[in-house]
């Protein structure tokens, strides 16, 4: 049972409100990827830890780094330091970060089962939950955290192609070739990430957001198979454990099926990229909450550029239940005194004339 005072804080998390069905004024903002490289005290911490999958599996660090854009900024979330890919590491697949080229895995043999039960994967996971726990305790009590995980299309086109490619040709063979097996594959991503997202709540998460990032490039019978239908799945598993659990899904690209992907999932907000037309996610909220889609070449840009983009889309989406945020990560170029002035013209606090 939710004690009153627990009641009390959610009440001052704007993004829950959001999330909810309330529409504030003004929305409320945070940035994907917002933590990360083009803050100094990021590269710091980042130096301090070695690998990059050190940094993820240190709850210490992890906590640290996810604190630092809410200290500077004062986002209305904060987002768990993690990747996408600690996944496919916890499934017992070989994944490291190398500089200057990226994530690089041992591609999956598809026919091989995975051996790791998912209390094993939980096990591996657990300092990345630690860190839940801890983030959650250094948290100002209005702000959100929001934990998060890759949908199963995208963790399953690095696994098969063991690093990212353009058009992520390797998985979509594999899908039509080998349907069966990369079938199972989807499955055991949609039961391990089930696992972890309730985790991440049940640790102090007050929300989860799915990344599919490479939704986009489906043909619409292989989004409905792959990126739709799986994200039901992992809606449905989270709220049978975590009734009323609130989850954004963010199908990056997938503009042609936006519509039925926020109907038939279940979410409560759907993440859009900035090639969405404002009128067109204006539409969306009348199914869910909508958030974004400043393009961050905008706020690399900063000035009138990023200032009428800003404006514009306030204007067309406060009307309704919307989150501020980018149409994907923030980029490790972008000026810090750009980030400040965004949050500023959000929030209105900006100088006029």
């Amino acid at each position: 049972m939710t004690s009153p005072a627990a009641n009390e804080m959610g009440e001052q998390k704007t993004i829950l409100r959001v999330l909810r069905g309330n529409s504030l004024t003004p929305p409320p903002v945070w940035m994907m990827r917002q933590a990360g490289r083009y803050l100094s005290e990021y590269r710091e911490t980042r130096r301090k830890a070695g690998s990059f999958l050190d940094l993820c599996y240190s709850p210490d660090m992890a906590c640290e780094v996810t604190l630092q854009p809410i200290r500077r900024f004062g986002f209305d979330a904060a987002i768990l330091f993690s990747d996408i890919l600690v996944i496919p590491d916890a499934l017992g697949q070989d994944v490291r970060f190398e500089e200057g080229t990226g994530p690089v895995l041992e591609p999956v043999d598809l026919s091989v089962p995975f051996e790791r039960s998912d209390a094993d994967v939980l096990e591996h996971l657990e300092p990345v939950l630690q860190a839940v726990s801890s983030i959650r305790a250094a948290l100002p009590p209005q702000t959100t955290l929001l934990g998060f995980c890759g949908a199963p299309w995208t963790v399953a086109t690095y696994m098969i192609a063991g690093r990212g490619t353009p058009d992520q040709a390797p998985a979509r063979l594999a899908a039509l070739r080998e349907r069966d097996a990369f079938d199972r594959l989807i499955d055991r991503l949609v039961e391990v990430s089930i696992r972890y997202l309730v985790e991440q709540l049940r640790r102090g998460a007050d929300a989860v957001q799915v990344f599919d990032t490479w939704a986009g490039i489906l043909a619409p019978e292989d989004f409905e198979r792959y990126s739709l239908e799986p994200m039901k799945r992992i809606v449905e598993g989270i709220r049978a454990e975590v009734p009323g659990a609130p989850v954004i899904g963010f199908p990056k690209g997938a503009t042609a099926h936006l519509e039925r992907y926020a109907r038939e999932t279940g979410i409560n907000a759907i993440g859009i990229d900035w090639t969405v037309p404002l009128q067109r996610a204006k539409a969306l909220q009348e199914i869910c909450a909508v958030q974004g889609n400043l393009d961050p070449m905008r706020l690399i840009a900063g000035g009138d550029a990023m200032n009428r983009a800003i404006d514009e889309i306030v204007a067309v989406l406060s009307g309704g239940p919307f989150i501020f945020n980018l149409g994907h990560g923030v980029t490790p170029q972008t000026p810090v005194e750009h980030v400040a002035q965004m949050i500023a013209r959000v929030r209105g606090t900006h100088r006029t004339g």
